[in-house]
């Protein structure tokens, strides 16, 4: 195969990317190998691939690539997640726009187009994911609505109902008004909103012309108000003990109760209960025995139970009663006010607490069996910071609202009749047919017609909780195969924001229906934000389309900006110039190939220095992979990157390949040639899992290969590093110094490379091992041991050993001082504004690692040449 003289990523991806799926490069299945397991968080079905799905999906295709190259059996689970509140939101826009209403249509009508929906839609992403070099095993993509899943989620359903753990009843539940259903608690989520406060004026019936003043954000729930409540122990409310007062507008009297509850220095002290549209007010309703008024419809506008303002939708009813209380007199002032509201997660509209009949599961169990195996490490978080985030949330469980208002989802497999003395009852079958024989125990004369199921959904969540064991097909056959290879599986990556709905329950599943952890290790991402440290969003137009950064980038060069921006579990401040910095190591891996597989062989002796360099890269090449091993295995994946970055560009190419390449047009030794050839496929073996395109492209052009091979099954084996490894590690490390230094005063003095210099040792030296390096490297023309340095001569340190450039008459003294007196200015101010940077303990904290190592680089730098100038001028005066 020929190699193009410029890599051109569109062409070797799509190539290759069709190459691994033709070969089945991605499929598994058990055998005698260790399995290496990886579910995908399942992206939702109505989803398009943006940058957080990018920098997760990167991150465990890494993972997975290693894995196979380290002979492990890696299997990755691709699928989506039937999304109910989104998904069915999206089906009800598309019949608006066509003129059909859902309340016009049947269930099965509706399900009808939602499966038309999904089957257009669904799945974009996955292939989306294709682009990005993402290595799933497609054969086995799974639908938490597919036939396999759903089965299982109804029989967890009923498993759970038959333990007592699921029962239905009436509580205060978190309602979403947009999408008309109830959420949990962990899809509400709060913002701090500039609000106001409204001091309402209550007349008291006792006391005509007297009024008690009750401060409120929610003016418009009055008509749900049922009592006002006063702390028994506030001094300054104690003349309202036993009295009625009068609802403002509404003109209903209400009872002023007494409990320790209000808080006496919020607002009056005074407290409007309104129990049907608040949690506490609720709790104090039923410890008071109150009236319950609900006042809102399932869409947020206020019902006939009000009496005031029906119809109205709730926000312009706060506008509307604002004025009315004005005009009546009833309102005492207004003041700006800055509060937490709860929004649904989903639809982003304010949520209002109501009372509803739901199905509930009991968390107490699961919280008592799934926060263990964190807190001791079993299930490893990393960072661990994570797992402080999840204990607070288990000791404080509430039981989870499972059911949902909503037509799209798994149906709750309950189902009602009316038992043979006339009361309403329900059985929890696995399907009507068996549900129909539970219910005739209660009443023989039942027919399938007489059953009603329920109308409402599972939760998305709880078909996604049973997820690492559903792919598996492990709850209906719990014994099969696939289950009791792949299963625990390995590492599981996500986003932290998910830790309550999905990584916690998926452990309480796991512990549940398998005994065991659902995965051994969690890797949490940050949020990518952008340079400015905003969350990218399509609202703010600072989020940019991942598919044409890749046509711009390559998947490569994009994967490698995400990763040199991401460190595990902090927000990553993504900045497209760390793409371009992706392309361009593409382009010089792909010229260093070129460079290499360009030189002509001859059976000539290895030189000193080629022997030199090979023994010196050997050593380098296992100290970096014994680096790599031990990032990996704490997950310190950007870190790991960075180590074969520099590892190709500064030892190989910068070094390596400049000790051994030919003068232009000579050939290279045979043994020398060989072992650049080798060393090449092992740095492409080390970077496949980071950039698997670009590897594959030269990794089977280094050699013959066979149709069917590939280096993602190549193993990568390196024998780990000794101690003549360090030692020749730590003496190359000086003799680049020594070149760096050497070339710092070739170019302070426009002294070009290619005349040749000599070097003065002052003193005992322990480098003529190195010589030919150094002479070759800084083009010498002489190395010498002197006593004493010339005084026209540039000097410089490296460790203890002093060295010296003579100039002799190749410099004007006069010119030389006052030119390196302005350079030593400029870097002196350079030096500072970099340590103001490094100082700055936000900039540390937030900037990518590269970046943060770039400039580390450039204060290191800075430092050393200040060093040689101060030394030069030295000398010079």
């Amino acid at each position: 195969m020929e190699l193009a003289s410029k890599y051109d990523p569109q062409s070797v991806e799509s190539k290759w990317y069709q190459y691994w799926l033709d070969k089945k490069m991605f499929s598994s299945k058990p055998d005698g190998r260790k399995p290496y397991t990886v579910v995908i968080p399942p992206p939702n079905v109505t989803g398009v691939l943006h940058m957080g799905h990018m920098l997760n999906n990167t991150i465990q295709d890494i993972l997975v690539r290693r894995a196979r190259m380290e002979g492990k059996n890696a299997c990755w689970v691709p699928g989506t997640d039937h999304a109910s509140i989104a998904t069915e939101a999206k089906v009800v826009n598309k019949l608006a726009k066509e003129g059909i209403s859902k309340k016009d249509i049947t269930r099965d009508e509706f399900l009808k187009h939602a499966w038309e929906w999904t089957n257009e839609h669904g799945g974009i992403i996955l292939k989306q994911l294709r682009r990005l070099g993402a290595s799933c095993d497609w054969d086995r993509t799974a639908f938490t609505m597919d036939e396999t899943r759903s089965r299982g989620v109804i029989k967890v359903f009923c498993d759970l109902y038959n333990k007592g753990l699921i029962y239905r009843g009436v509580r205060m539940v978190n309602w979403d008004p947009k999408a008309k259903t109830a959420l949990s608690d962990e899809e509400v989520i709060y913002k701090e909103e500039h609000s106001k406060l409204y001091y309402l004026r209550y007349m008291v019936v006792e006391e005509p012309g007297k009024y008690a003043v009750v401060a409120t954000t929610r003016p418009e729930t009055i008509m749900g108000d049922t009592a006002m409540c006063i702390n028994p122990n506030d001094p300054k409310n104690q003349w309202l003990r036993g009295k009625h007062v009068i609802v403002p507008l509404v003109g209903r009297q209400i009872p002023v109760i007494e409990d320790e509850y209000v808080d006496i220095e919020f607002g009056t002290g005074c407290l409007k209960v309104t129990p049907a549209h608040d949690i506490n007010d609720h709790a104090l309703g039923l410890k008071h025995n109150l009236e319950t008024i609900d006042i809102f419809n399932d869409n947020g506008t206020i019902s006939e139970a009000a009496g005031l303002y029906v119809g109205m939708d709730r926000m312009d009813v706060r506008l509307r009663i604002e004025q009315d209380l004005k005009k009546a007199g009833l309102m005492e002032k207004v003041e700006d006010y800055n509060n937490k509201v709860g929004f649904s997660e989903r639809t982003n509209v304010p949520i209002e607490p109501k009372l509803s009949t739901q199905w509930f599961l009991k968390m107490s169990h699961f919280s008592e069996i799934a926060l263990p195996p964190v807190m001791n490490d079993e299930i490893k978080f990393y960072p661990a910071k994570y797992k402080n985030t999840y204990r607070h949330w288990l000791e404080n469980i509430k039981d989870w609202c499972i059911s949902r208002q909503l037509w799209w989802g798994h149906r709750i497999p309950a189902y009602y009749f009316n038992t043979s003395d006339g009361k309403r009852d329900f059985v929890v079958a696995e399907s009507k047919e068996k549900a129909l024989q539970m219910a005739q125990e209660k009443n023989p004369l039942l027919t399938s017609d007489s059953l009603e199921q329920d109308s409402d959904c599972l939760d998305t969540w709880f078909s996604s909780w049973l997820w690492p064991i559903a792919v598996f097909d492990g709850i209906e056959h719990p014994d099969n195969e696939e289950i009791k290879y792949y299963y625990p599986t390995s590492d599981l990556v996500t986003g932290p924001d998910i830790i309550f709905f999905w990584v916690a329950r998926m452990i309480m599943a796991g512990y549940e229906y398998r005994k065991t952890m659902p995965f051994r290790n969690v890797y949490f991402t940050g949020i990518v934000r952008d340079k400015l440290g905003r969350k990218m969003s399509k609202s703010l137009g600072n989020s940019p389309d991942p598919l044409m950064l890749i046509d711009k980038y390559g998947a490569d060069g994009v994967r490698m900006g995400m990763m040199l921006s991401a460190p595990a579990g902090n927000d990553i401040l993504f900045d497209e110039s760390l793409c371009e910095q992706g392309r361009n190591f593409n382009n010089k891996i792909w010229n260093a190939f070129r460079l290499v597989k360009g030189w002509q062989k001859t059976e000539a002796e290895q030189p000193t220095i080629n022997a030199i360099a090979v023994e010196w890269f050997e050593a380098r090449l296992r100290k970096a992979n014994d680096e790599l091993n031990e990032l990996f295995l704490k997950y310190r994946i950007s870190e790991a990157l960075m180590v074969v970055y520099r590892l190709f560009w500064d030892d190989f190419s910068s070094w390596y390949l400049e000790m051994v390449k030919p003068e232009y047009g000579q050939p290279i030794d045979n043994e020398t040639y060989d072992a650049t050839l080798k060393f090449f496929e092992t740095l492409l073996k080390m970077l496949h899992p980071f950039m698997p395109f670009i590897t594959e492209e030269l990794w089977q052009h280094i050699y013959d290969r066979k149709d069917g091979e590939s280096i993602m099954r190549d193993r990568l084996e390196l024998a780990a590093p000794t101690d003549s490894d360090n030692t020749l590690s730590t003496g190359m490390e000086n003799v680049r110094q020594i070149v760096s230094n050497i070339r710092t005063v070739r170019n302070q003095r426009n002294i070009p490379f290619k005349d040749a210099l000599e070097l003065h040792c002052i003193g005992s030296n322990g480098y003529g091992k190195y010589m030919s390096v150094i002479s070759k490297m800084a083009n010498l023309k002489d190395v010498k041991v002197v006593s004493a340095k010339d005084a026209t001569a540039a000097s410089f340190m490296v460790g203890t050993d002093e060295f010296a450039i003579p100039l002799g008459d190749m410099i004007d003294v006069k010119a030389e001082i006052e030119k390196l007196e302005a350079q030593l200015k400029h870097l002196e101010g350079f030096l500072n504004g970099i340590n103001k940077k490094l100082t700055n303990e936000k900039f540390v904290s937030n900037a990518p690692e590269a970046v943060v190592a770039m400039e580390r680089k450039k204060k290191k730098d800075s430092e050393e040449k200040i060093a040689v100038i101060r030394e030069s001028l030295k000398a010079l005066k």
